[in-house]
């Protein structure tokens, strides 16, 4: 469920990134509210509530096909890839 909720946060964001831009999650604040049986289908849908410079508050909710399985609150930041990378594998040095 949280990672359909991002995929979906990073599908609202992916037609504006350019070059080298991509996004980090930050925060994920939900509430997993009911269970889902093996087998049901399971959506996630984000929706851009606040751009605060390079970061993005969405409001996220799960669903299967019964209804509401979750919702909250999920953080992105815009990072330089390649810069996001090396500052990451400069920890191993």
């Amino acid at each position: 469920m949280t990672m359909l909720m991002e995929k979906a946060a990073c599908c609202c964001l992916s037609d504006f990134l350019e070059d080298d831009e991509t996004t980090v999650g930050t925060m994920l604040n939900i509430a997993h509210t009911a269970a889902t049986p093996e087998g049901m289908n399971v959506r996630a849908e984000a929706v851009l509530r606040e751009v605060n410079g390079r970061e993005f508050t969405f409001d996220v909710r799960a669903y299967d096909e019964k209804g509401t399985i979750g919702e909250g609150t999920h953080k992105r930041f815009l990072v330089f890839g390649t810069k996001f990378t090396e500052k990451a594998k400069s920890k191993l040095d």
